[in-house]
């Protein structure tokens, strides 16, 4: 009876809605400072370091194309339940022994995340529709926030507490284990948590133009997000700054970035179309990239502090899109696959693509030239995306 009452508390399914996403950035953020570290111990070359962080972004790319029919099987919840399970399994294997484990754990870990990633989008339209913006904008602030508190404190676990890298990674075990225990009680199958509600609708989101213009969407903001976020700290100690001043620019850039990460969708889905407001991001990002030339530190610093708010907002926008633009939560589950798919594909390869290009012609410059020819395309797939029409 316990379980029923509180399955059906819309407060207790916010909080384990935000218990979910502040589980989906640690594992990932928590990895970059504890390179050095895992790199000596393993005795790894710089490459197979490195791609410690590609890895995660290759298996979100590919297995969400798969969670869509996995919530549709099982029911969101249910799903997203199991997702945790994996992502539980896979931080406790990374930990647990040699090269391959990690490689393995670190695998799973991008699994669990993905089909968490990918079916929160439907639970919360199908659960709270009227409030999908609200919700939406929760809970992109909680990975954003939970991404930086988890890049900043594992140095301080792993060295100030005498962890290691194991012990500062196993660390957000914690947290995984808290919120299975307060998820659990949503998986009930009821007519409000199974993805099969009436009559599955056929919709093939590959053939829709619609489709393709949000998940162009999502994937060039991804690529701007994740482009930005690798080269923006050498770009500034290029420029003179210090390591740490340039590792303090960068999580200036992600606190920021919340205070978009919450308004937008607030605001989206006020309005029955978001193209204007798609616009309006676009123009902001234009000033704040053209603040990030090397015109002087202050200068820089408002570039930052705009690119980053608009990056806030574009996750949650694109988040919200893909809820906005379905008319069911079956089309919704399987948008939000396509569009993440496509978006971390761009996303994994996007920093790889500047440091060729950087390798070539040495010009810093050339990174906010891709930004800027990227803010078109944002703004070009973010005006028909936004438009009031439904898939």
């Amino acid at each position: 009876m316990q379980t029923v009452t509180l399955s059906k508390n819309p407060s207790f399914l916010i909080l384990g809605i935000l218990l979910v996403s502040f589980n989906l950035r640690p594992s990932i953020t928590s990895v970059g400072p504890l390179i050095p570290m895992i790199r000596t111990d393993l005795a790894l070359s710089n490459a197979w370091a490195g791609f410690l962080t590609t890895l995660p972004l290759l298996t979100f790319a590919t297995f969400s194309l798969f969670s869509a029919r996995f919530g549709n099987r099982l029911g969101h919840a249910k799903a997203i339940f199991f997702g945790l399970i994996i992502l539980l399994a896979g931080t406790v294997i990374r930990v647990s022994g040699g090269t391959w484990l990690l490689y393995l754990g670190t695998a799973l870990t991008g699994i669990g995340i993905v089909v968490c990633n990918v079916l929160l989008i439907p639970l919360v339209k199908n659960r709270m529709p009227s409030r999908t913006g609200q919700i939406t904008g929760m809970y992109t602030t909680g990975m954003t926030l939970m991404a930086a508190i988890a890049s900043a404190v594992s140095v301080p676990l792993a060295q100030g507490l005498a962890w290691g890298w194991r012990g500062a990674l196993l660390f957000w075990s914690i947290t995984l284990v808290i919120t299975l225990v307060l998820w659990y009680p949503h998986i009930r199958p009821t007519p409000a948590s199974t993805g099969n509600i009436g009559p599955i609708l056929k919709v093939n989101v590959w053939k829709s133009r619609l489709a393709w213009q949000v998940s162009a969407f999502m994937g060039v903001q991804s690529l701007m997000f994740f482009t930005l976020i690798t080269w923006l700290p050498d770009m500034l100690i290029a420029r003179g700054m210090s390591a740490a001043q340039a590792g303090y620019s960068a999580s200036f850039m992600q606190i920021t970035a919340l205070v978009g990460t919450f308004l937008a969708p607030i605001i989206a889905t006020r309005y029955r179309q978001q193209s204007g407001l798609n616009l309006f991001l676009g123009l902001v990002y234009l000033l704040g990239f053209s603040l990030l030339f090397p015109i002087g530190n202050s200068a820089n610093l408002v570039g930052i502090a705009i690119t980053g708010l608009c990056m806030g907002a574009s996750i949650s926008m694109a988040y919200t899109l893909i809820a906005l633009r379905t008319a069911s939560d079956q089309t919704t589950a399987a948008l939000s696959g396509m569009a993440q798919s496509s978006g971390y594909y761009l996303a994994a390869f996007g920093p790889l693509l500047f440091g060729m290009a950087f390798d070539i012609w040495q010009n810093w410059n050339i990174l906010i030239y891709l930004m800027l020819c990227s803010t078109f395309l944002f703004s070009f797939f973010g005006y028909f995306s936004g438009k009031a029409k439904s898939i």
